[in-house]
């Protein structure tokens, strides 16, 4: 089997598998862009620094440049950074299932 044709194996499973798995990842996504929405409120942060630090957050990189000082905002961190982390475990999973159609059985 070519190069080209496997890239085209793995590209038609990953769409597939991104199509089954697509109404989990936005779920997701949203759930933590609502709750890094309302940890801006909370903070007074502009929405470009809350989207900022929702995503560094859930991709658990958190520089630190941006830290809620409130309670309820950390606590909304916490459910952001979770999210993240399924968030990035789906995303593998689906990488990995697609990797799996191109071998062959």
């Amino acid at each position: 089997m070519g190069s080209r044709q496997t890239r085209r194996i793995f590209l038609k499973a990953l769409f597939h598998q991104i199509r089954v798995v697509w109404p989990i990842l936005s779920g997701i996504v949203v759930v933590m862009v609502a709750c890094g929405i309302v940890i801006g409120q909370i903070e007074g942060w502009p929405l470009t620094d809350t989207l900022y630090f929702t995503f560094v957050t859930g991709l658990t990189i958190g520089y630190g440049d941006l830290t809620p000082h409130h309670l309820s905002s950390r606590v909304l961190a916490i459910v952001i950074g979770f999210s993240g982390i399924i968030l990035t475990g789906l995303v593998a999973a689906v990488a990995v299932q697609a990797l799996r159609a191109t071998v062959p059985d």
